[in-house]
Protein backbone atom coordinates (compact mmCIF):
# COMPACT_ATOMS: atom_id res chain seq x y z
CA UNK A 1 0.00 0.00 0.00
CA UNK A 2 1.24 3.81 -0.55
CA UNK A 3 -0.62 6.94 0.42
CA UNK A 4 0.29 10.27 -0.40
CA UNK A 5 -0.32 13.15 2.37
CA UNK A 6 -0.34 16.66 1.25
CA UNK A 7 -0.87 19.78 1.81
CA UNK A 8 0.41 24.02 3.22
CA UNK A 9 2.76 24.14 6.39
CA UNK A 10 0.52 24.07 9.19
CA UNK A 11 -2.46 21.93 7.81
CA UNK A 12 -2.25 18.82 9.79
CA UNK A 13 0.13 16.80 7.28
CA UNK A 14 2.89 15.15 9.65
CA UNK A 15 0.47 14.20 12.76
CA UNK A 16 -1.91 12.73 10.71
CA UNK A 17 0.71 10.67 8.85
CA UNK A 18 2.57 9.83 12.29
CA UNK A 19 -1.07 8.84 13.45
CA UNK A 20 -1.69 6.45 10.18
CA UNK A 21 1.93 5.39 10.24
CA UNK A 22 1.07 3.92 13.85
CA UNK A 23 -2.51 2.72 13.32
CA UNK A 24 -1.52 0.59 9.73
CA UNK A 25 1.81 -0.40 10.54
CA UNK A 26 3.18 2.51 7.66
CA UNK A 27 6.84 3.65 7.54
CA UNK A 28 6.71 7.61 6.92
CA UNK A 29 8.91 9.63 4.68
CA UNK A 30 8.55 13.08 5.15
CA UNK A 31 9.59 15.81 2.81
CA UNK A 32 9.09 18.48 5.54
CA UNK A 33 11.39 16.90 7.34
CA UNK A 34 13.80 16.48 4.72
CA UNK A 35 13.74 20.27 3.57
CA UNK A 36 14.17 21.50 7.77
CA UNK A 37 16.80 19.79 8.10
CA UNK A 38 18.57 20.34 4.85
CA UNK A 39 18.11 24.30 5.84
CA UNK A 40 19.44 23.44 9.70
CA UNK A 41 22.36 22.07 7.68
CA UNK A 42 22.91 25.06 5.29
CA UNK A 43 22.27 27.50 9.04
CA UNK A 44 19.62 29.32 7.42
CA UNK A 45 15.96 29.75 8.07
CA UNK A 46 13.33 28.19 6.13
CA UNK A 47 12.74 31.50 4.13
CA UNK A 48 16.48 31.24 3.64
CA UNK A 49 16.79 27.73 2.55
CA UNK A 50 13.57 28.70 0.74
CA UNK A 51 15.71 31.69 -1.12
CA UNK A 52 18.05 29.42 -2.00
CA UNK A 53 16.09 27.00 -3.19
CA UNK A 54 14.48 29.57 -5.60
CA UNK A 55 18.06 29.84 -7.43
CA UNK A 56 19.18 26.02 -6.88
CA UNK A 57 17.16 23.50 -8.03
CA UNK A 58 18.76 20.88 -6.87
CA UNK A 59 17.51 21.19 -3.93
CA UNK A 60 13.76 20.57 -4.53
CA UNK A 61 15.11 17.79 -6.97
CA UNK A 62 16.76 15.71 -4.29
CA UNK A 63 14.10 15.80 -2.20
CA UNK A 64 11.36 15.01 -4.76
CA UNK A 65 13.51 11.94 -6.88
CA UNK A 66 14.22 10.32 -3.70
CA UNK A 67 10.16 10.43 -2.90
CA UNK A 68 9.56 9.51 -6.33
CA UNK A 69 12.42 6.06 -5.52
CA UNK A 70 10.99 5.20 -2.74
CA UNK A 71 7.19 5.53 -4.03
CA UNK A 72 8.36 3.02 -6.82
CA UNK A 73 10.69 0.47 -5.46
CA UNK A 74 8.75 0.32 -1.77
CA UNK A 75 5.36 -1.01 0.16
CA UNK A 76 3.47 -0.01 2.96
CA UNK A 77 4.60 3.94 3.34
CA UNK A 78 2.90 7.03 3.58
CA UNK A 79 4.57 9.58 1.35
CA UNK A 80 4.31 13.67 3.80
CA UNK A 81 4.57 16.10 1.60
CA UNK A 82 3.78 19.29 -0.63
CA UNK A 83 4.03 17.14 -4.05
CA UNK A 84 4.03 13.84 -2.96
CA UNK A 85 1.11 13.07 -4.73
CA UNK A 86 2.55 13.99 -7.97
CA UNK A 87 5.52 11.89 -6.91
CA UNK A 88 4.11 8.69 -6.72
CA UNK A 89 1.71 7.18 -9.69
CA UNK A 90 -0.21 4.24 -7.76
CA UNK A 91 -1.35 5.40 -4.22
CA UNK A 92 -4.02 6.65 -2.09
CA UNK A 93 -3.45 10.56 -2.91
CA UNK A 94 -4.99 12.67 0.10
CA UNK A 95 -4.48 16.54 0.68
CA UNK A 96 -5.24 18.29 3.67
CA UNK A 97 -6.22 21.95 3.88
CA UNK A 98 -7.11 24.76 5.95
CA UNK A 99 -7.12 28.68 5.84
CA UNK A 100 -3.77 30.41 6.07
CA UNK A 101 -4.84 31.95 9.95
CA UNK A 102 -5.37 28.58 11.40
CA UNK A 103 -2.55 27.12 9.69
CA UNK A 104 -0.22 29.93 11.15
CA UNK A 105 -1.75 29.14 14.34
CA UNK A 106 -0.63 25.78 14.54
CA UNK A 107 2.60 27.12 13.47
CA UNK A 108 3.27 29.24 15.75
CA UNK A 109 1.84 26.75 18.89
CA UNK A 110 4.48 24.38 17.53
CA UNK A 111 7.25 26.54 16.78
CA UNK A 112 6.43 29.79 18.53
CA UNK A 113 7.33 33.19 17.54
CA UNK A 114 4.67 36.23 17.31
CA UNK A 115 1.51 35.22 14.95
CA UNK A 116 2.34 38.29 12.53
CA UNK A 117 5.93 36.97 11.96
CA UNK A 118 4.70 33.38 11.19
CA UNK A 119 2.36 34.87 8.67
CA UNK A 120 4.56 37.03 6.65
CA UNK A 121 6.93 33.84 6.64
CA UNK A 122 4.25 31.47 5.82
CA UNK A 123 2.98 33.69 3.14
CA UNK A 124 6.66 33.96 1.33
CA UNK A 125 7.45 30.66 2.07
CA UNK A 126 4.02 29.33 0.30
CA UNK A 127 5.32 31.84 -2.72
CA UNK A 128 8.49 30.79 -2.89
CA UNK A 129 7.40 26.91 -3.32
CA UNK A 130 4.41 27.86 -5.45
CA UNK A 131 7.27 29.36 -8.32
CA UNK A 132 9.36 26.37 -7.48
CA UNK A 133 7.01 23.78 -8.43
CA UNK A 134 5.80 25.60 -11.06
CA UNK A 135 9.17 26.20 -12.30
CA UNK A 136 10.73 23.12 -11.98
CA UNK A 137 7.85 20.76 -12.78
CA UNK A 138 5.12 23.06 -14.26
CA UNK A 139 2.75 21.93 -11.46
CA UNK A 140 0.08 24.38 -9.50
CA UNK A 141 0.53 23.52 -6.24
CA UNK A 142 -3.66 24.75 -6.10
CA UNK A 143 -5.15 22.29 -8.86
CA UNK A 144 -5.97 19.53 -6.01
CA UNK A 145 -7.51 17.44 -9.01
CA UNK A 146 -4.57 15.04 -8.76
CA UNK A 147 -6.16 13.64 -5.10
CA UNK A 148 -8.37 11.02 -4.45
CA UNK A 149 -9.64 12.92 -1.28
CA UNK A 150 -8.88 16.51 -0.10
CA UNK A 151 -10.69 17.07 3.36
CA UNK A 152 -10.39 20.25 5.62
CA UNK A 153 -8.70 20.23 9.23
CA UNK A 154 -10.42 22.85 10.41
CA UNK A 155 -13.58 20.71 10.59
CA UNK A 156 -12.18 17.78 11.78
CA UNK A 157 -9.34 16.78 14.16
CA UNK A 158 -6.70 14.90 13.42
CA UNK A 159 -8.17 11.61 14.85
CA UNK A 160 -11.26 12.27 12.83
CA UNK A 161 -9.16 13.00 9.66
CA UNK A 162 -6.91 9.30 10.50
CA UNK A 163 -10.15 7.18 10.64
CA UNK A 164 -11.56 9.06 7.33
CA UNK A 165 -8.65 7.75 5.85
CA UNK A 166 -8.88 4.65 7.53
CA UNK A 167 -12.00 4.23 6.25
CA UNK A 168 -10.60 4.91 2.33
CA UNK A 169 -7.46 2.70 3.08
CA UNK A 170 -9.80 -0.32 4.27
CA UNK A 171 -12.55 0.43 1.64
CA UNK A 172 -9.81 0.74 -1.42
CA UNK A 173 -8.92 -1.77 -3.22
CA UNK A 174 -7.01 0.28 -5.77
CA UNK A 175 -3.37 -0.03 -3.99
Amino acid sequence: MLLTISGLPGSGTTTVSRLLSEKHGLEMISAGEVFRSLAKEYDMTLAEFGELAESDDSIDLKIDERQKEIANTRDNIILEGRLAGHMAEKALKVWIKASVDVRVGRIVARESGSFEYKLSETIEREASESVRYKTIYDIDINDLSVYDIVIDSEKWDQFQITDIISCAIDNNSYF
